[in-house]
């Protein structure tokens, strides 16, 4: 664990902005007016996925993939200037908000700067031409971390934008030398102290297989040296299957005691139902009063919560990463006055350093979550078939009130009955 990580990083919110779908103009300028929105929701920090230029050689798609970064000094054209960006950061700072941007430290585009400047710096097939370790990546090139010096080019890059915003989101971090984010860190933190590490980690079996050709992958437990929080994907594809209707909830659920057991104490999971990469939440949950559930559930989960932009108008469909595809925001569904509720308890009701228990009733699909702090209990109870289920509860018999929307439950000879909506007590 990062020595240095603040734990209330876990009670926070971070927002995710792809800039261009996120507004019809798709500029860094026309996000300035839906600030005072973002923050609203109990945002904390606002991540923007890669706001680089994008490489043209071997795009995918008619705009090509912000991951295919063309230039990791400047800012894609299509979005602004790096003088409009800076705005940007200067209007989301003084709402109270951080700044994160995604930086992706594995590949670069055919033809970006750093192939044609400095091509010792990339990993060569053996016929000597450029090429990546993961096939359907099509439109990247690797770095090769073999070389010192592209470690400094790296970090003097890291430190140019520690300068403007507060946090970086590593993409694949995984696959970088954890040597490379140990000491990079250690150089940003000399001109940004307190700055955010989020690691995007890799699906467990990912890992096992890159592993298993020789590849370096960084297993999870050992990021959390450089990084303050890391991707659930140790424990994502049992999640999905459960989506899916392939696996048990409380499959999941021990899984989330399992993670509570192993890393170690202070560490934080990045929580989320959907991103970028994965499908959204609401094209697997068609019932609203589900979908209340699961939102519930996630701002329960011990660590920082994530939102991806879209998310609070329930949209259905992920925007493409190669087109113009903007976030409806006409669907009809607004979750924001309970995301709003749901930021509120977890920033004043949730402690960091909870303990963290969970277990399931499979029948009734009914996850029944519990945090300990001394003598402060708080119980989740999230039933992701809204369904009407007796939950049995070691605490006294009596009546509490439900955080979530005031309402008073009874809790009788230890059995609790819920009628489908989201609960969340204190004792």
């Amino acid at each position: 664990m990062a020595q240095n990580t603040d734990p209330k990083l876990q009670n926070e919110v971070i927002y995710s902005i792809y800039v261009r779908v996120h507004t019809p103009e798709g500029t860094f300028d026309s996000i300035i007016p839906d600030l005072d929105r973002i923050k609203a929701l109990g945002t904390d920090i606002i991540w923007f996925m890669p706001i680089h230029p994008i490489g043209v050689k071997g795009k995918k798609g008619s705009l090509g993939c912000p991951y295919a970064n063309r230039d990791y000094r400047a800012v894609n054209p299509a979005y602004g200037t790096m003088e409009g960006f800076r705005h940007l950061c200067d209007e989301i700072h003084a709402r109270g908000m951080k700044v994160m941007i995604d930086v992706v430290y594995n590949h670069t585009s055919p033809d970006s700067v750093l192939w044609e400047t400095h091509p010792e710096f990339f990993y060569k097939r053996p016929d000597g031409t450029p090429g990546n370790h993961v096939g359907e990546w099509s439109d990247v090139i690797d770095l090769d971390y073999s070389v010192p010096e592209l470690w400094d080019y790296q970090i003097e890059s890291l430190t140019m934008w520690a300068k403007i915003v507060d946090g970086f989101r590593c993409d694949v971090a995984s696959l970088v030398p954890l040597k490379f984010w140990k000491r990079a860190r250690e150089a940003v933190k000399r001109v940004h102290p307190g700055f955010i590490w989020l690691a995007e980690s890799v699906h467990r079996e990912f890992g096992a297989y890159l592993r298993s050709t020789g590849l370096n992958c960084v297993r999870d437990t050992e990021l959390f040296e450089a990084f303050d929080l890391e991707y659930e994907y140790d424990i994502r594809t049992v999640f999905d299957k459960y989506l899916k209707g392939e696996a048990p909830l409380s499959q999941w659920t021990d899984l989330l005691e399992f993670q509570e057991a192993v890393y170690p104490a202070n560490y934080n999971k990045m929580r989320f139902l959907e991103n970028h990469d994965q499908p959204r939440i609401a094209s697997f949950i068609s019932d609203e009063n589900d979908l209340i559930n699961f939102t519930a559930m996630l701002y329960f989960l011990k660590g920082t919560t994530l939102l991806y932009a879209g998310q609070e108008w329930e949209n259905q469909r992920r925007p493409s990463l190669f087109e113009k595809e903007d976030i409806n925001r006409e669907t009809g569904h607004d979750l924001t006055p309970l995301l709003q509720k749901l930021a509120q308890i977890k920033k004043e009701t949730l402690s960091p350093d909870d303990a963290f228990f969970a277990y399931s009733q499979d029948e009734s699909h009914t996850a029944v979550m519990t945090r300990l702090n001394g003598e402060s209990k708080k119980i989740g109870i999230f039933n992701l078939k809204s369904q009407k289920a007796e939950v049995k509860l070691d605490i006294p018999d009596g009546t509490y009130k439900n955080l979530i929307d005031g309402t008073d439950l009874c809790v009788t000879d230890s059995t609790l009955t819920m009628e489908g909506k989201p609960i969340i007590i204190k004792i």
